[in-house]
């Protein structure tokens, strides 16, 4: 991380409400938790009399069969965000660009300045498709797939040939997959290329953002520098214990997909009386609220008692608003915050 640069970036906002007496839709993560993770916590959290051990085997191989990778590709840290930072902090240093797609993740570019690189911005809808000649000029390129806030999920073909140029130019490209989890997509992590970096994040599809639980994956020499470079101790013992618990639990990843597609269609269906609503492969809406005021939406929302969260924080975005997917009881109240609860179920 560049000294200089600490002094001069600034914090980035997120979703997450810290009133709990209002149902929260500002943030995306899974309403439910796999059955049985406080017993595990709470064994864990009597092992954490004594240091983790720092070869975190046994959750390396849950997070490996999770992606479908070998073990020894697996670098363990306290979170998604946390693994994006251990991999651009390897790549990246003063005077290097790095291409980041807007709108996305408020993070990236964040990172990228914390390391003393300059972010050179494309659009989403079109990081896929650069070629060489602006590559050449990267050391690092990031995808966010499915993209937050917009929810699209890249095509695993098109995101295989961009990594293919990424690496003829010799540019490092992060696949951010935190909410891939919640699609039948592969992982990137399958490319096995050595410029190719997957972040992960374990916390959104498992319903606990708090318990700070991710991996990135990638090979080689890369592998090795993100190995050296991450803290010793990266995890918690009960991050590491509930974190490889919840890998394994493959009927509730199931479960949550068939429920995240079901209220998601329905969602999008009553939330499209009101506004333009985008397609999503992921557990949030980005919805277009037109000539209203977008800060009066967010406070007519939280007046029902639901916080959604406020888009326009997001480059390029200035009349949108995000909500999550939750379960059935959760989304009919926030149609109701919305007025159209007459679009909830049986209405």
């Amino acid at each position: 991380m560049d000294p200089d640069a600490i002094r001069a970036v600034e914090r980035v906002p997120h979703g997450g409400e810290p009133d709990r007496d209002l149902l929260d839709f500002s943030a995306n993560t899974n309403p439910e938790t796999p059955d049985g993770v406080g017993d595990v916590y709470a064994a864990a959290l009597d092992a954490s009399r004594r240091y983790p051990d720092d070869d975190y085997a046994a959750f390396r191989e849950a997070a490996a069969a999770f992606v479908g990778c070998d073990p020894d590709r697996v670098i363990p840290t306290p979170g998604g965000l946390a693994a994006i930072r251990l991999a651009l902090e390897s790549v990246l240093g003063p005077g290097d660009r790095a291409l980041v797609p807007y709108p996305s993740f408020g993070e990236y570019a964040r990172e990228v300045r914390l390391q003393g690189a300059t972010p050179l911005f494309v659009h989403h809808e079109d990081a896929l498709a650069t070629g060489r000649d602006v590559l050449d000029d990267c050391a690092a390129a990031i995808v966010c797939t499915p993209n937050n806030p917009t929810g699209e999920a890249a095509d695993p073909d098109a995101l295989a040939a961009f990594a293919d140029r990424c690496g003829e130019s010799e540019t490092a490209l992060l696949v951010d997959e935190a909410f891939l989890g919640f699609t039948d997509l592969p992982s990137a992590a399958r490319l096995d290329a050595p410029n190719v970096i997957v972040a992960r994040s374990l916390t959104k599809l498992f319903g606990l953002p708090g318990l700070r639980a991710g991996f990135a994956v990638t090979s080689g020499d890369r592998r090795d520098a993100l190995e050296t470079g991450r803290r010793a101790w990266s995890l918690g013992t009960p991050a590491a214990r509930v974190g490889a618990y919840c890998l394994r639990q493959g009927a509730f990843v199931r479960e949550t997909r068939e429920r995240v597609a079901s209220e998601r269609s329905r969602l999008r269906a009553a939330l499209e009386r009101a506004f333009d609503v985008r397609p999503s492969d992921a557990p949030y809406l980005l919805c277009d609220v037109g000539d209203r005021d977008v800060s009066t939406a967010i406070a007519w929302a939280r007046d029902a008692g639901v916080a959604i969260r406020d888009a326009t924080t997001f480059r390029g975005l200035d009349s949108h608003v995000r909500v999550a997917v939750k379960d059935g009881d959760a989304n009919d109240r926030l149609l109701a915050a919305l007025g159209l609860d007459d679009h909830a179920r049986g209405g």
